[in-house]
């Protein structure tokens, strides 16, 4: 589109100058340069005009964009505000565009991870009223949290500042460190399973329908999904976490692959969590 509008601009320029009669103008260099300077600010203008972000299709659920934004070099570089803030907890420095890397977040896993602490939040999934989403990897062993910050701006979803900090309480550590050892040690594992377990999955006879029915801890071994190690990605869509809560929703979700699981987690009296439920919905 630049060298289209460039192109157009020249070739009237051009046209204009062959309507003139062939003649020795005395000031021909110097109007020249003028026109040409001319024309380079209003065609840089124009390019200026051009590179304003604006809404696509996928901009209309921050689901969509953020594949969209991990997947194309181009739309990303577009949709980052640059020179991008980068806090090191307190520390502050700024990437400008030309050292930026493309970030392919979670796309080039099978499955990424959300945490929800109510079930009615899920709801918030795929909402097109948000206007603020943080994409967030959670690094378990370092107990660190790096959050992408997006704002919708014009109707377009942009890449406002990257966070790194540790995780506190408000930010699901306690859950987060009894993950870390739920999903690396069988042992600790099989002691933080609800017997029996809920179990929540599809018929076989009706894709429509579901079962609900109970595992033993060798069926939970048998059936249970390949749970994240190292750690854990989230989209925060406005979903509540105080760290307070006695319940932990984590979702399980394929990228193109149809694949859903969720796992249900209450902290009991004492303090420990356990898995109380699980739902395989996996198409």
């Amino acid at each position: 589109m630049k060298r289209f509008i460039a192109g157009v601009a020249m070739l009237a320029f051009l046209g204009s100058c062959g309507n003139k009669k062939a003649r020795v103008d005395p000031f021909a260099a110097i109007t020249n340069e003028i026109d040409s300077v001319i024309m380079k600010k209003d065609t840089l203008h124009k390019e200026k005009e051009s590179d304003e972000p604006k809404p696509i299709e996928a901009d209309e659920s921050f689901d969509d964009f953020i594949y969209s934004f991990a997947s194309d070099d181009a739309l990303q570089r577009q949709r980052v505000l640059f020179p991008l803030p980068y806090y090191n907890g307190e520390a502050l420095s700024k990437i400008e565009e030309k050292y930026w890397k493309h970030d392919d977040l979670f796309t080039k896993q099978s499955y990424y991870t959300l945490l929800f602490e109510r079930e009615e939040d899920m709801d918030l999934v795929g909402a097109n009223t948000l206007t603020s989403v943080q994409v967030e990897w959670i690094f378990m062993p370092k107990r660190m949290v790096k959050k992408y910050c997006f704002e919708r701006i014009k109707g377009a979803w942009m890449l406002q500042a990257i966070r790194l900090q540790p995780i506190d309480n408000a930010e699901n550590e306690d859950f987060v460190v009894f993950f870390d050892r739920f999903s690396t040690d069988s042992v600790f594992q099989s002691q933080r399973i609800r017997q029996p377990l809920q179990f929540v999955t599809i018929d076989p006879d009706d894709d429509f329908s579901v079962i609900e029915t109970t595992l033993d801890l060798n069926q939970w071994f048998a059936f249970k999904p390949t749970l994240p190690t190292d750690k854990l990605s989230n989209i925060n869509y406005g979903q509540k976490s105080d760290g307070q809560s006695p319940y932990k929703i984590l979702a399980l979700k394929g990228i193109g692959n149809g694949f859903s699981n969720i796992l249900y987690f209450q902290r009991k009296g004492d303090g420990n969590w356990e898995l109380y439920k699980f739902e395989d919905t996996s198409i």
